[in-house]
């Protein structure tokens, strides 16, 4: 029974899966740098060699190969090509160029927005209430045996009880680690807040000063 924690693990996913999760696409093909199109956006689940361009794929005539695409910098595949392979239930698909597509990794929010009822479990983006995940590497990383669903009240715990300035209201949605960098560094700010005061004392004493002659002429006028 306590036999087999890590290989029950690694036998839930095809061994293809974290491999393409850890590729770099969209990069030029080193073997056919000088071909029309030498960019690198196939990838063989049998051979799980790399990305490949589309002269490289002819050598993979009858393996299963898929393409890679881009939106928003980041890679997606169409959900036609992947679910033939990889049950990519509770993963939120979008539709791109009239093509439903799953993106291959996270793409964290740096906040929430107004309303949002349902992110992520991994990475708290925004998601539709009928989905778990932003992506295929975040359902890898969320049904993992030893993954810590976050909580979202604990960001918000930690900055109300603890002793962080007022100027850092702004970050509550932040991680607690980057609200600490961000709190520490802040007091560099307070001293730049007392020169106005000054400043405009110092004005004030000048329109003082200006209306001396209204005596003096008041006096010629008498005399």
């Amino acid at each position: 029974m306590g036999a087999g924690g890590p290989d029950d693990e690694d036998n839930r996913w095809p061994p293809w899966l974290k491999p393409l999760l850890q590729e770099s696409f969209f990069r030029q093909c080193k073997l056919h740098a000088d071909a029309h199109r030498s960019e690198c956006n196939m990838y063989c689940l049998d051979c799980t060699n790399g990305a490949l361009c589309s002269i490289c794929l002819t050598y993979h005539k009858d393996h299963r190969a898929i393409q890679i695409r881009r939106s928003s910098y980041h890679d997606v595949i169409r959900v036609n090509e992947i679910q033939k392979y990889l049950d990519i239930s509770s993963v939120q698909t979008y539709v791109i160029n009239s093509a439903k597509v799953v993106f291959l990794n996270e793409r964290p929010q740096p906040r929430p927005g107004k309303g949002v009822t349902n992110t992520c479990e991994v990475c708290e983006r925004s998601l539709l209430d009928s989905f778990r995940f932003c992506s295929l590497g975040c359902k890898v990383v969320g049904t993992s045996k030893n993954f810590q669903k976050k909580s979202k009240h604990s960001p918000e715990k930690k900055h109300l009880t603890g002793p962080a300035p007022v100027s850092d209201s702004d970050d509550s949605y932040s991680s607690s680690s980057h609200g600490r960098r961000k709190s520490s560094s802040s007091p560099s700010f307070t001293p730049s807040t007392p020169p106005p005061t000054m400043v405009n004392y110092r004005t004030a004493k000048r329109r003082k000063g200006i209306p001396h002659r209204a005596p003096l002429g008041a006096l010629i006028m008498q005399y």
